[in-house]
């Protein structure tokens, strides 16, 4: 029995692991959309710089410069 438990152990994380993934980009497809249809400037505004420093972020560091 705890070699069926070994071979489920490893399946078990990955299907959390891709089900949690799925979740969290879900939601901010949902923020995405909620701050697309509101018509406050200033919300949009932040939207960006939010976006624009989360693209600079996960560029290499020679893209940076």
């Amino acid at each position: 029995m705890g070699w069926l438990q070994s071979l489920l152990c490893p399946l078990k994380k990955l299907w959390v692991r891709i089900h949690s993934t799925n979740k969290k980009s879900r939601g901010i497809y949902i923020l995405y959309k909620d701050v697309k249809s509101c018509p406050c400037e200033d919300v949009q505004v932040l939207w960006a710089i939010l976006v624009e420093s989360n693209a600079a972020s996960t560029l290499p560091s020679k893209y940076t410069h």
